[in-house]
This record gives structure tokens, sequence and C-alpha cells, in this order.
């Protein structure tokens, strides 16, 4: 399973590279976008080393969670990954994100 970890770690940084990037360039909905997905696989990546085969949730409240079972640490940056799940949805779609910043 560390292989499948590491996979999964290269992949979260790849996509924290680019949600960096697109941040450095303006795109902040795509930085929120790119975020999420990001944390995830690095969740994924813990849940994967510790000897999970099948994780299918997408939710960063919900893996955290699950890491938190295992290391009570991760209970830290619970209200965080509550916190980017919000932007997750509303990033990708344009109705939804000018629908939360209406007054």
């Amino acid at each position: 399973m560390l292989k499948e970890a590491k996979r999964w770690l290269r992949q979260a940084d790849k996509d924290m590279e680019a949600a960096k990037h697109s941040l450095q360039v303006g795109d902040f909905e795509w930085s929120c976008f790119q975020s999420q997905p990001s944390g995830e696989k690095a969740l994924k990546a813990y849940l994967y080393s510790k000897g999970y085969t099948s994780i299918i949730t997408h939710s960063l409240k919900e893996l955290v969670q699950e890491c938190t079972n295992l290391e009570k640490s991760f209970s830290e940056i619970s209200a965080d990954a509550r916190h980017l799940d919000m932007f997750y949805i509303p990033t990708r779609y344009p109705n939804e994100l000018v629908r939360s910043l209406d007054p």
C-alpha cells in the first residue's frame, strides 16, 4: 500500500502546484477548485499508507474524520477541511459562485 500512497501524494503535490499557479495569476475560483482535490488526495495517501484499500468519498470533512480515527492530530484541520469543501462545487459553476456572492 505504500506504493499506492506515494502515487496519491505525488498527484496531490501536482494539484497543489496548479492551485498555487492559479492563485498567482488571479484565477481564484480555479485555485479553490484545485486545492480541494489536492487535500483529498493527500488525505487518501495517508489512509492508503495505513492499509486502506478502497476510499470512495471526496469529502475532506469525511476524510479528516477517518484520519483522525487513526491519528488524533488530524482533528486540528477539521474546520479547514469543512471550509474548503464549501468551495469545491460553487467554484466549478459560474451560477453557483455568483449566487454565493450576491447580497
